[in-house]
């Protein structure tokens, strides 16, 4: 299993970012949080979790290892894979996320696309008293290099669950209010409004 890539960034995407170790260039996946830390041509690490299907083998990249166990928690829950865990710990970070949890707070978890409020309260029942075990700083998000295209915003949040009718005017009104915004600013902003309006 690859449990850490470092490298230089070679590619930064909305949901990816490729990373050259080795002589290979790795593509993990990570939440806009983990991408607005990392600037292309510089060297990065970035601790790794590795699903391997029938089909495909993919990685999955957080800036600590909280954040990894975290990821890897959901997942115990049943009805969550990687993709639904990863939409979580982008709406919510680490610190919220437990706090969530702890608190019972179904109306937090329902903000995840993909999460109502049944599955919220499994989550709830199942992890509520293992999220006390992870302890530490959630992940900062300084800015991120990129330019702020809508259709890249809009392509990012229906990948998350959102439907294009909920992610078009969530766009729209962020870049209404910041328009020299970049792209992983601009989608964390569109994140925490849809959140907001579920």
């Amino acid at each position: 299993m690859i449990g850490s890539v470092r490298g230089e960034v070679l590619e930064i995407a909305l949901d990816h970012v490729v990373i050259e170790a080795g002589g290979l260039g790795y593509r993990v996946n990570a939440t806009p949080a983990t991408l607005g830390t990392l600037r292309r041509g510089d060297e990065t690490r970035l601790v790794t979790a590795m699903i391997v299907r029938e089909d495909s083998m993919t990685l999955y990249g957080f800036a600590n290892t909280e954040a990894r166990e975290l990821f890897g928690l959901l997942q115990t829950v049943s009805g969550v894979g990687p993709r639904l865990a990863m939409a979580t710990l982008a709406v919510l970070e680490p610190d919220a996320l437990r706090a969530a949890l702890a608190d019972g707070n179904t109306v937090a978890l329902t903000r995840v696309p993909g999460i109502g409020k049944r599955g919220a309260e499994r989550m709830i029942v199942e992890l509520r008293d293992k999220v006390a075990a992870f302890a530490g700083a959630g992940d900062t998000v300084p800015a991120a290099s990129g330019s702020p295209i809508r259709e890249q915003i809009v392509e990012a949040l229906v990948g998350l669950g959102f439907t294009a009718k909920q992610a078009e005017p969530a766009t729209d009104t962020v870049l209404a209010d910041d328009p020299g915004a970049e792209v992983s600013t601009a989608l964390r902003a569109a994140l925490k409004l849809l959140g907001r309006s579920r």
